[in-house]
């Protein structure tokens, strides 16, 4: 069973795990996502995640709150991150889930929050 900070972590800090390895790892084939009121579905959210392999250099998940009933998945999260150019971003996250029968994500519904970084970093959970 998967949880957000283990999905975020090798989707975006783990070097030499493939992206399509870490995405079947954590989400489910039909997985879809809405970010900040915008949807996408498996492609969509790859396409993002690639772009961010390509802009952050490292970073971490925290963990706040988490919460589990049957297959309902909730949390608040912390996402920092050290983009290539030095720069860093660091976003607040509220999400609700919904997890398929071997654990991974088949839908993530989530809103974030800014926290610190530049203007242009308050799409970073949706950036292309």
């Amino acid at each position: 069973m998967t949880d957000i900070a283990t999905a975020v972590t090798d989707l975006l800090f783990t070097p030499g795990l493939s992206l399509e390895e870490a995405a079947d790892r954590h989400f489910a084939p039909d997985y879809r996502q809405r970010t900040d009121g915008h949807w996408d579905d498996r492609t969509g959210f790859l396409t993002h995640i690639a772009h961010l392999r390509e802009v952050v250099a490292s970073g971490t998940v925290t963990v706040h709150e988490e919460l589990r009933d049957g297959s309902c998945y909730a949390d608040r999260h912390t996402v920092e991150a050290v983009k290539t150019d030095g720069s860093r971003v660091r976003m607040e996250v509220y999400l609700f889930g919904e997890l398929v029968a071997d654990g991974r994500f088949r839908r993530i519904e989530e809103t974030t929050l800014l926290l610190s970084g530049a203007e242009a970093d308050r799409e970073f959970g949706r950036a292309r």
